[in-house]
């Protein structure tokens, strides 16, 4: 299970209430937290409606078909985070020793994912 992620500056909890964070952790704008989570919310609808095909028996190749689906949907997912992250990195007025960290823990779970795939 992966740990909870610390919420972003002037995000909210699912019930909608505010949450803190530091700055230098707000790379997205609201309007990219708010696109992602949606995208998320597609995602995870795409997951249940293949529990359905499941417990529905239904043949392995539709099966397969939709979770092939639902991959490359996080991968879009996974890009654009990175995309944003590197994005927020180059525009940043920060330290360039912070950029430097965030460039380099993008980096280690880059290769982690691309090692999983």
């Amino acid at each position: 299970m992966l740990p909870n992620p610390t919420p972003l500056a002037g995000s909210t909890d699912l019930a909608g209430t505010p949450e803190a964070q530091p700055d230098s952790r707000a790379y997205l704008s609201s309007e990219s937290t708010k696109a992602l989570l949606n995208r998320l919310a597609r995602i995870e609808g795409h997951v249940r409606a293949i529990g359905r095909m499941v417990e529905e028996r239904a043949w392995a190749d539709d099966i397969l078909l939709q979770v092939s689906a639902v991959k490359g949907a996080l991968n879009r997912f996974a890009s654009t985070v990175v995309t944003e992250e590197l994005t927020a990195c180059m525009l940043s007025d920060s330290d360039p020793i912070d950029q430097e960290e965030r460039i380099e823990r993008l980096t280690r779970v880059l290769a982690t994912m691309l090692k999983q795939s």
